[in-house]
């Protein structure tokens, strides 16, 4: 038995700007992070030939051309990975539409998982590699490529496209201020990010507005300039709710006013929006005010992440 454990993450700013279209010719930047939520995927051999697969259904099929669960089919494809195996995720949030990266972060942690299933070493960038054929150009999902990476490499981290990660140093006490700020709330609506984003006009113009908040929130994470990145995260939602009717809904706005009342410096809807967790930026006294006026909405206690995608459990019999 083999078991994977990958981050999911809460992407701050610079949205889209991720896209090939735009990176390959201006160079995209975003501000993200790994979080303390997880999947897990757990990965055996079976005694019969079988494939099993369990998430929020089970399947059963005899080849992977039966599978229904797209990304275990094309990872299964991709490595060559033969039936007579049973593969289940678990996940610390509810199922798809979290805004939380969790198709990205199933994919990762899938394909570390049958790597060392078949017996393979191979490098982040192998990993993140893989995961965008799979998403992206097999599957044709309207993504960009900031959560195979995050999720694969994991912390807080400014990602420079197509050149890479780097991982934000904090100063000491910065790390718990940002921990003690950062507050998610469900809204209790799910949705899918292909549809909200098949809905958006993302142009060179609103991709280098998005660019130049990132930059600004780069600076202020590395400042402990809590206030400055709340403000920065208000006006990247003001300014994507009119992007697209679909980003936001009149129960969001509700939620969002009744924050930023309570003393929030700022926030968003994590990805893609129109549901999923409303991510805000509260001065550590006023949480309980915030608390008190989302009171019917469930908070997600969370913590910026350290770590990437990895395997926590290999244990398999040998002649």
């Amino acid at each position: 038995m083999i078991i994977s454990q990958t981050p999911l993450r809460i992407s701050f700013l610079g949205g889209n700007t991720d896209f090939p279209e735009y990176y390959e010719k201006y160079g995209g930047v975003v501000l993200t992070t790994s979080i303390d939520k997880y999947i897990y995927c757990i990965v055996k051999e079976r005694f019969d030939s079988l494939i099993r697969v369990k998430y929020s259904i089970q399947e059963s099929v005899n080849s992977v051309d039966e599978l229904k669960h797209e990304l275990v089919r094309e990872s299964m494809r991709m490595l060559g990975v033969k039936p007579g195996i049973e593969i289940a995720f678990l996940s610390d949030i509810p199922g798809e539409g979290s805004g939380l990266g969790s198709s990205s972060s199933v994919t990762v942690g899938l394909l570390i998982a049958l790597h060392r299933y078949v017996g393979e070493t191979v490098s982040s960038e192998q990993i993140i590699k893989e995961a965008c054929e799979i998403e992206i150009n097999i599957l044709g999902k309207r993504i960009g490529v900031q959560d195979q990476h995050i999720a694969t490499l994991g912390g807080l981290r400014e990602i420079r496209f197509p050149k890479g990660g780097h991982i934000i140093e904090l100063k000491n006490g910065n790390r718990d201020l940002l921990n003690n700020s950062l507050m998610l709330f469900h809204t209790g609506i799910s949705r899918s990010s292909t549809d909200i984003l098949s809905t958006i006009n993302l142009d060179k113009n609103v991709l280098d507005h998005n660019k130049n908040l990132a930059e600004l929130g780069i600076l202020a994470i590395k400042d402990g300039n809590i206030q400055k990145l709340g403000e920065l995260l208000d006006e990247y939602w003001q300014f994507k709710k009119q992007l697209s009717d679909k980003i936001s809904n009149p129960e969001i706005d509700d939620m969002y006013i009744k924050a930023i009342s309570a003393g929030a410096y700022g926030g968003k809807i994590a990805g893609a929006g129109g549901g999923g967790f409303l991510m805000l930026i509260v001065p550590p006294e006023r949480r309980h005010n915030v608390r008190n006026v989302l009171l019917k909405y469930k908070e997600l206690p969370v913590r910026i992440g350290r770590d990437g995608s990895k395997i926590i459990f290999d244990i398999r019999q040998y002649d």
